[in-house]
């Protein structure tokens, strides 16, 4: 990395929150994937895009795209997928591969620091591959500059020598799709986003959707659970597929260990009662924050750094882990006066909201206007 690039410094700022650590990867309800989640996720991952449950719009248009190239004989439109982690986008970039008869190459952006590294992969491409990069945006810039004319014209210039000797020569690649996944859209630099030909958002899945992910993946783990423990796990899952299939897991085995191996609602609700998994989805930290907002600050407006010394937590931890979901699901408010939280809160803990905390009276309330 160029530290002396302004650009590849906000990309490592930016980046800090995915980083294996930044997510918590020891929190069951993290999005991230550790040996573990890969490992299974290989053996659940579905191999086509009929066996895909969930992301109707983005299925129905990659579907066409795919069929047109492969009707026309060619390789398929560049495929750009962003979203959150643990939604998809891997399991749709193999899936583009299988639909086209295609090998796949698989690489990541952080592992392509240099020009050199990417004109390697490029330059050992099969006619039709498709190469996937996952976290497209932690390319360096280097790399992206030429990965501009790889993808428009199928060519990169080697740069041989150094100094006023360097000479430019043109390698000439074979057509390829390249698949790129990434979680952060807004940090693609607008040439590079728009040289793809196809664009999908993955969103978050209802709880239908995560009941038919959790029925296929106990099929194919071997486990027992009825409609009831299945839509129980799903609503602990906080809209995510690898989640589900994690809680899945460990309401298993305390299935196994508890019971008679048997998942009903019953016993998915005491198996996730031990691992400080709520009916909302929250974990421990989750709570904590809101405990401290509520009893400590009573509701807020406080500032970050003070919330997270509360907490016993870094400020970024804070900010990145927990915040989003509380943020999303209407428990937790950033306002320019600082952090607070919403009535859905203090009805969440089963708390009296005192008449004069944030949002007490209405929505007004938590802007301070």
């Amino acid at each position: 990395m160029n530290w002396d690039d302004p650009r590849d410094a906000t990309h490592a700022a930016a980046d800090a929150a995915t980083e294996p650590g930044a997510d918590a990867a020891d929190r069951l309800v993290g999005a991230s994937a550790d040996g573990e989640d890969q490992a299974v996720e290989a053996a659940l991952r579905p191999k086509s895009l009929s066996e895909f449950v969930g992301q109707e719009r983005v299925r129905e248009q990659l579907d066409l795209v795919l069929k047109a190239a492969l009707a026309r004989g060619a390789s398929s439109d560049h495929v750009l997928l962003s979203g959150a982690p643990g939604l998809g986008k891997t399991t749709l970039a193999m899936i583009v591969a299988t639909e086209m008869g295609a090998p796949i190459r698989i690489t990541s952006g952080p592992a392509i620091q240099h020009a050199g590294d990417l004109a390697a992969i490029l330059s050992s491409l099969q006619e039709g591959e498709v190469l996937f990069l996952d976290e497209i945006h932690r390319m360096s810039r280097p790399a992206e500059e030429m990965l501009y004319m790889a993808m428009e014209d199928f060519r990169v210039d080697v740069i041989v020598g150094k100094g006023p000797g360097a000479t430019a020569i043109p390698l000439e690649l074979p057509p390829f799709t390249l698949v790129g996944a990434t979680t952060r859209a807004g940090l693609l630099p607008p040439p590079l986003r728009d040289r793809f030909g196809f664009t999908g958002h993955m969103e978050f899945y209802a709880s239908g959707e995560l009941e038919r992910v959790l029925h296929r993946s106990a099929q194919l783990l071997d486990v027992e659970v009825d409609a009831a423990g299945a839509a129980e796990i799903a609503g602990r899952s906080r809209g995510t597929p690898r989640i589900a299939n994690r809680l899945l897991r460990r309401v298993r085995d305390y299935a196994q260990v508890k019971g008679d191996g048997f998942v009903t609602r019953e016993v998915a609700a005491a198996a996730l009662k031990v691992y400080e998994v709520d009916e909302r989805g929250l974990d421990r930290l989750d709570r904590a924050v809101l405990h401290a907002l509520l009893k400590l600050f009573g509701g807020g407006p406080v500032g970050l750094s003070t919330l997270a010394v509360a907490v016993g937590e870094e400020r970024e931890t804070v900010e990145e882990v927990a915040e989003p979901f509380l943020v999303r699901e209407g428990l937790l408010a950033r306002t320019p006066r600082g952090r607070v939280a919403t009535p859905a809160a203090w009805a969440h803990l089963g708390l009296t909201a005192p008449g004069n905390a944030p949002g007490a009276s209405g929505q007004q309330g938590l802007f301070g206007a």
